[in-house]
C-alpha cells in the first residue's frame, strides 16, 4: 500500500481529502499544524477525524505563525469579519500552504511517500492565492527541484482533489464516503466548545454548501447565533 502524507486541518474539507485519499489506497499519514491560530477547536477536530478514519499516524506539529502575525487567524487584534468583502480577505495567512506543504514534503521524504494530499478548493472559496491550481502545480514543481528524492530522479505528486468542486459537491462526496461531518470544524471564530459563529466566510460558505447539497448541517452553532446561521 503506497504511503501518503495528507494536511487534516480539521475542517470539512480536508476530511473530504482524508476519506478520498483512503479510498484509492493510501496509507494515509495525517499532520495537522498548531500554528498559533485565534483556537485549537480545528485541531481537537483533527484528532477526532484521524481516530475515526483509522490513519496509520496522525501528528501535530507546533509553528508560531501568531509572531509574524498579519491575519485574522492568528492576531488578535484583527478581527474575523462578519460580513462579506471585496478582494483577499483578512483571514487570509501569508504563506501559510507554503509552510504547511513543506512540512508535510519534509515528511514524505522521511516516509519514503511520493503523495501528498491537501483539500484546497478553488470554487466556493474565500480567494486565498494559494488555493489555486496554478499554485499547486507549481509547489509540485519545487518539490521535485528542492528535494533529495526530486533530484535523484523521484516524482512528488500534490493532489488536490477537491480544488475544482463546489462545497455542495464535496459534502456529497463525503457523505457518499461516510465522511461524519459533525466531527468537523470550519469557522473562523469558534468558541471554547467548537461551536460555530455562523457569521464568519468559512460558515457561510459551509452552510450554504450543506444547503445546495440538501444534506442535513450537523454543524453546532453557538446557541445566539444559532439562527442567523441557517440558510433560509
Amino acid at each position: 500500500m503506497p504511503k501518503a502524507v495528507l494536511l487534516l486541518s480539521g475542517g470539512l474539507d480536508s476530511a473530504t481529502a482524508l476519506a478520498l485519499a483512503m479510498e484509492q489506497g493510501f496509507d494515509c499519514h495525517a499532520l495537522s499544524l498548531d500554528y498559533g491560530q485565534r483556537h485549537n477547536a480545528e485541531l481537537a477536530a483533527s484528532k477526532r477525524i484521524a481516530q475515526a478514519a483509522g490513519v496509520a499516524e496522525h501528528k501535530v506539529i507546533r509553528l508560531n505563525l501568531d509572531e509574524i502575525g498579519g491575519s485574522a487567524l492568528t492576531d488578535p487584534d484583527i478581527a474575523v469579519p462578519k460580513k462579506p468583502g471585496e478582494g483577499i480577505p483578512v483571514t487570509y495567512v501569508p504563506a501559510r500552504n507554503t509552510v504547511f506543504l513543506s512540512l508535510a514534503l519534509g515528511w514524505a521524504e522521511v516516509l519514503g511517500a511520493w503523495d501528498i494530499f491537501i483539500g484546497v478548493n478553488a470554487v466556493d472559496y474565500s480567494g486565498y492565492p494559494d488555493c489555486r491550481p496554478e499554485y499547486i502545480a507549481a509547489f509540485e514543481n519545487l518539490a521535485g527541484l528542492a528535494t533529495k528524492g526530486g533530484v535523484e530522479g523521484g516524482r512528488f505528486h500534490i493532489h488536490a482533489p477537491l480544488i475544482k468542486l463546489s462545497k455542495a459537491e464535496i459534502i456529497r462526496e463525503g457523505q457518499r464516503l461516510g465522511v461524519d461531518y459533525a466531527n468537523t470544524v470550519s469557522c473562523y471564530a469558534a468558541d471554547g466548545a467548537g461551536r460555530a459563529c455562523g457569521l464568519c466566510d468559512a460558515c457561510r460558505l459551509r452552510a450554504q454548501g450543506f444547503h445546495d447539497a440538501g444534506v442535513p448541517d450537523p454543524t453546532r452553532y453557538a446557541p445566539s447565533l444559532a439562527d442567523s446561521a441557517q440558510t433560509d
